[in-house]
């Protein structure tokens, strides 16, 4: 536990509160170094108060007086305001982390007029179970210890690997957005299933064992995927006959393109995000 670090949060949505839930269950801080704060909606602020036990207040300036971490989790659109409306209140020590989407390290100095240490971080939605794959990055004024603090927090809620900035629209394009990509696969699998005349509830209890069971196994297996799925695909088999209906839709070739557009689509939001908050 770190009884010396009061953390702030800016925002209380969910991922917010994924990141409040995930360090008061691993004991990481107590409640009541944790405070949070969002724009005006008082009773989003109570809910979490009385769930968490964390303080929370419309003060921002006490919020930040009294903050060695404050959390950026407003929408990234809102920045400009946001930073704004707190910039007076900032100290040069207080360590910046980041889940805008978009909005660079630097943007965020301009915006505080103050040359603080910021992180930026790319978790996605299954922080909210303790799940999530994280990314995080360094802006010029940060250090180890700065990045030991963040990466010590979203291991709360899931596993968390260092990316260099640039890379952070890649993450997006590839983990941000991936769990989409795996309920777009099961929700197809449920429509075939209701196609081949197998009761939904049955097939949903199968397609998340299936899921399940092969995410294990190439998180514990050694063997590349393209080898586990040559060991299920006998030659003349029913996987086999399925593979090919997957290579005459391009499958493979789909997805990378899907991923490859949601990376450029993350380039081109945060391009626009940095002229908004010139």
């Amino acid at each position: 536990m770190n009884t010396e670090l009061n953390i702030a949060f800016i925002g209380a949505g969910s991922m917010a509160e994924a990141l409040i839930a995930g360090m008061v269950k691993e004991s990481l801080y107590l409640p009541k170094q944790i405070s949070v704060t969002n724009r005006s909606n008082h009773s989003r602020l109570v809910e979490l108060s009385n769930k968490y036990g964390v303080t929370r207040t419309t003060s921002k300036e006490s919020l930040i007086k009294n903050a060695d971490v404050i959390v950026l989790a407003m929408k990234p659109k809102d920045v400009a305001e946001g930073l704004s409306s707190i910039s007076k209140y900032i100290r040069a020590d207080q360590l910046i982390i980041s889940l805008l989407a978009g909005v660079s390290t630097t943007s965020i100095n301009e915006l505080l007029q103050e040359k603080n240490p910021v992180i930026r971080a790319m978790p996605n939605t299954s922080a909210t179970i303790g799940k999530s794959a994280t990314a995080l990055a360094q802006g010029t004024y940060s250090s180890k210890s700065h990045l030991e603090i963040a990466r010590t927090l979203f291991e709360t809620v899931g596993i968390v690997t260092i990316v260099a900035e640039d890379k952070l629209h890649a993450v997006t394009g590839l983990s941000g957005s991936g769990p989409a990509y795996v309920y777009y696969l099961v929700e197809a699998m449920e429509n075939a299933s209701v196609e081949i005349g197998l009761d939904k509830a049955v097939a949903k209890e199968l397609i998340l064992q299936t899921i399940i069971g092969a995410a294990e196994m190439l998180k514990t297996s050694e063997k590349q995927p393209a080898t586990l799925r040559r060991e299920v695909t006998s030659p003349g088999g029913t996987t086999e006959a399925g593979i090919q209906v997957l290579e005459q839709h391009q499958y493979q070739q789909a997805v990378i393109a899907c991923i490859k557009r949601a990376t450029d689509r993350s380039t081109e939001l945060g391009a626009a995000l940095t002229q908004l908050v010139k």
